[in-house]
């Protein structure tokens, strides 16, 4: 499986990145302009992702701006429904607001932080990517 994190925190990065690293490769982008660059070049390499983490608080752009370029980066392409990346947004944010935008812009899973390992692997068994 082939993992994006996109996490501003460098501590929270490294977590994440100890704990999905048992199930893949992962690489880390530490604002919302480089996680659309990574996904930008993993399109055009015909190596996609399998799953992006997505901090909704971040410099540059922010995980909900994100959540829709990727989106329609993958329609320009083609790329809908079942056949997109999936995208779990974790964040300290656990208002109805920023839930409600993450699922209307197409998110697939939503993680308030702190993260663990039961969060992660509970929400990648929910989406049947282990």
């Amino acid at each position: 499986m082939k993992i994006l994190i996109a996490e501003d925190d460098f501590i929270t990065g490294q977590v994440m990145m100890e704990i999905l690293n048992e199930y893949g490769i992962c690489e880390l982008a530490v604002d919302g302009a480089k996680a659309i660059d990574h996904f930008k070049q993993a399109l055009i390499s015909s190596e996609p992702y399998n799953v992006v983490f997505l901090d909704i608080m971040m410099p540059e752009k922010t995980g909900q701006e994100v959540l829709a370029e990727i989106k329609i980066l993958e329609d320009e392409r083609g790329i809908r429904g079942l056949d997109g990346v999936k995208i779990i947004m974790t964040t300290a944010l656990d208002d109805f607001e920023n839930i409600k935008v993450a699922f209307h812009n197409q998110c697939d899973g939503y993680i308030v932080k702190p993260i663990d390992v039961a969060k992660i692997e509970s929400k990648l068994s929910d989406l049947g990517l282990i």
